[in-house]
């Protein structure tokens, strides 16, 4: 096949302790999956449940990266979250059966230009530009097996430069691992290589340049990152 320029090349995560790297298909988002953060968003988490958005795959930003402050905004927020790593295609997927399809986790930023949202909130647009902007989907390396991260027991926390900002146990999830999968395999035929972000805690607030993030989940690498 050929092509009238070079195709870009596919995004992709590190796996831990793999030279193999995870080829990414599509990211998904859990909206409002705590209820601290719902509230906190001005959202009552039990009338309004969670529900999807997207990202695109050439969003995704390694570890250890320098992320320029994006344009257009001047409200960048932190929002840690748990990256679900799906290895198998599946639809209409039973909750029971889920954990069957994760390959692996991560640790996740899902940036976000808060200012942006929030004018898209108001007048019933969509999130695209607040969301899905470039080098806005931050990930650590993927740790394999479904089992790696204790889904009951683990905190998830997010310091900014030194400064506890966010923490929680992943067990206040609203909507679990498998339940997310699950619904989300409701919409979409889940492929393998798609990320799933699986809510971000209490605690988002606004990032400046020169900023540095030290993220986690107990059992995952820890996620650092700077803003340029």
């Amino acid at each position: 096949m050929s092509y009238v320029f070079p195709p870009l090349e596919p995004a992709s995560v590190a796996i831990l302790g793999r030279s193999e790297r995870f080829p990414v298909h599509r990211i998904y988002c859990v909206g409002r999956n705590y209820a601290a953060h719902a509230r906190e968003m001005g959202m009552d988490p039990y009338r309004e449940p969670p529900f999807f958005f997207s990202k695109p795959a050439d969003a995704i930003v390694p570890n250890h990266a320098v992320v320029p402050y994006p344009s257009r905004t001047s409200n960048l927020h932190h929002e840690i979250e748990l990256v679900v790593a799906v290895g198998r295609a599946g639809r209409d997927i039973a909750v029971g059966a889920a954990m069957e399809y994760v390959f692996g986790y991560a640790v996740g930023n899902d940036l976000t230009r808060r200012d942006l949202q929030f004018q898209a909130r108001d007048k019933g647009r969509p999130w695209d530009t607040s969301k899905g902007f470039d080098q806005s989907a931050v990930i650590s390396a993927i740790t394999p097996g479904a089992h790696a991260v204790d889904l009951q027991a683990a905190r998830i926390w997010l310091k900014v430069n030194g400064e506890l900002r966010q923490q929680a146990q992943l067990n206040e999830l609203i909507w679990s691992v498998p339940e997310v999968i699950a619904e989300l395999s409701t919409l979409y035929q889940l492929q393998a290589g798609d990320l799933i972000y699986t809510g971000t805690p209490a605690g988002v607030a606004a990032l400046g340049s020169g900023d540095r993030l030290e993220g986690s989940i107990d059992g995952l690498e820890v996620l650092l990152t700077s803003i340029g």
